[in-house]
């Protein structure tokens, strides 16, 4: 009789932890799909990034279809105050070429942690790239970038430029050009700015809302009801006098004269409409997937689908103008043109 016990327990055992043995088999092969569905691919990540720089090697080939002024320039003609958006980590050998209104605000959180330059209250540097101040994010001083390479290195800067371009890793990200150009428009037209309402918004109104004397400050303008419109922004755009009395600003100043992919080789081209992969794929080439949680993105993006309410009251012939005006960004960065939007 003890024998016979014996022997139904260790059939209840066994009977036991197989059924363990399979739930876990199962649960294992559940989260392995699971992982495999969220996961991207990074084999097709390797060979996207490999066709965005094919794309720009044969558009900045000496043959290719697409011509504009700096096509020929070598990287020593570039002049030195067009270098300021190339920001330099010597610590993990990285060059970004940061393009406003391309979440260049989180790029540049990433670079300050990198760096290890600033200190946070405690005095230590900053590990968490969200713990650091909006405030500060575009001053210029945190930064070493390849503009101030004169100052500090004199007649040695373009040789220590060529050497760091040769060995670092080089990444930008770039945008649709005309969701780009409403975002800009959003951020700094819609909403109370001092510096671009002074500097440009009031040269707008003058120009293209015969409006001979705006309020000196925006906030007596928007009291006023007096607001720049999306039309008088392209028209300022479009106007053969501003960049010959202004350069355009880094806002709405196209992408490749912000960062020069004829001239420089970039490792690596990022999209801000498929960032959250090509985040996760560019930290992990640079080994800091581990190191670095890039900050998530705002809801309030302008999104791709708004081009034709925004549009509406654009001529069909402004339209085609600006799209001739960034073109060299579309083709580069291999944006679809807006058929919809010039052809009406």
């Amino acid at each position: 009789m003890g024998m016979k016990r014996q022997l139904q327990f260790v059939f209840l055992l066994g009977t036991v932890i197989t059924f363990f043995i399979i739930c876990w088999d199962a649960r294992r092969i559940r989260t392995f799909y699971l992982q495999t569905a969220s996961s991207p691919d990074f084999t097709q990540l390797k060979m996207r990034q490999e066709h965005r720089r094919r794309i720009i090697r044969e558009l900045c080939s000496a043959n290719s279809s697409l011509n504009f002024k700096e096509k020929s320039m070598t990287f020593d003609q570039i002049p030195n105050k067009a270098l300021n958006h190339l920001i330099v980590d010597d610590h993990h050998g990285v060059i970004y070429c940061f393009v406003p209104k391309v979440a260049c605000t989180n790029w540049k959180r990433v670079m300050i942690v990198l760096s290890q330059n600033l200190k946070a209250p405690d005095g230590a540097p900053y590990l968490d790239p969200l713990d650091i101040p909006l405030t500060i994010i575009h001053n210029s001083t945190l930064y070493k970038m390849f503009s101030k390479f004169w100052m500090r290195f004199g007649r040695y800067a373009h040789p220590l430029m060529h050497h760091k371009l040769k060995n670092y890793k080089k990444f930008l990200f770039v945008r649709d050009p005309f969701v780009r150009l409403i975002s800009a428009f959003r951020d700094k037209f819609l909403k109370p700015d001092d510096y671009f309402y002074e500097t440009y918004g009031s040269v707008m109104l003058k120009r293209y809302a015969n409006i001979s004397k705006p309020p000196k400050s925006v906030e007596k303008a928007f009291a006023a009801g007096i607001r720049l419109s999306f039309t008088h922004f392209i028209k300022y755009l479009l106007d053969p006098q501003t960049e010959k009395t202004t350069p355009f600003n880094e806002h709405w100043q196209q992408m490749y004269r912000l960062c020069h992919p004829c001239q420089i080789e970039y490792d690596f081209i990022g999209k801000l409409e498929t960032v959250d992969e090509d985040t996760e794929h560019l930290l992990n080439i640079l080994g800091l997937d581990n190191y670095i949680h890039f900050p998530p993105g705002y809801e309030n993006r302008t999104a791709l689908d708004w081009e034709q309410e925004w549009f509406a009251n654009i001529s069909v012939a402004d339209r085609r103008k600006l799209y001739h005006l960034y073109e060299t960004d579309f083709r580069f960065f291999e944006y679809e043109k807006p058929k919809t939007l010039l052809d009406e």
